[in-house]
């Protein structure tokens, strides 16, 4: 393994770590503009996005698209509750591996159910559930990773050396 095979493995596993949930005890606990909830998005999930010093989190164009695609509800008098931002950050991270449609499908009926109840099984409730297991899965996921990268040095021994390290890049890629 070269210099920059480990390199590449080693910037995969610090972008993993990068990944970070954000607890609903940090979500202010009063209703947001529009750029405030921009601004605590991008504040709160910028390090975990791949490009930091280019991506944009959230756009004010975004967030009313997902409210027009009944995604997000319709924020109350402009404003944004807890539980817009607690599904704002569910659609974050479903788009980068959903479609709309699909995330529509899946957010639908918790929204229907859950979004602004007084019950004790709430929005937050289900959040908290989903993300509990978010620091295992990451562990599980970096193990996953670095084994498959080990086991793709492993591979393509026949092929031409100036060729052996992109088809190795590429087999990892692919798993």
């Amino acid at each position: 393994m070269t210099i920059q095979t480990e390199d590449l493995l080693n910037s995969i596993l610090r972008s993993l770590d990068r990944v970070e949930y954000i607890k609903p005890s940090e979500i202010p606990n009063i209703d947001l503009y529009m750029d405030q909830v921009t601004t605590f998005m991008d504040k709160r999930l910028k390090a975990a996005s791949r490009f930091p010093e280019g991506d944009k989190i959230l756009t004010k164009t975004m967030i009313n698209n997902y409210a027009k695609n009944d995604l997000l509800p319709p924020p109350v008098k402009k404003k944004y509750s807890k539980e817009h931002v607690l599904l704002l950050i569910f659609i974050y991270y479903y788009k980068n591996i959903l479609s709309i449609n699909d995330i529509q499908t899946l957010l639908k009926p918790i929204t229907e159910r859950y979004f602004q109840t007084e019950e004790e099984f709430n929005l937050q409730s289900i959040y908290e559930e989903v993300f509990s297991l978010e620091k295992e899965q990451v562990e599980l996921l970096k193990a996953d990773v670095a084994d498959k990268f080990h086991k793709s040095e492993e591979l393509f021994q026949d092929a031409p050396e100036e060729n052996a390290e992109f088809l190795r890049r590429f087999l990892l890629s692919a798993c």
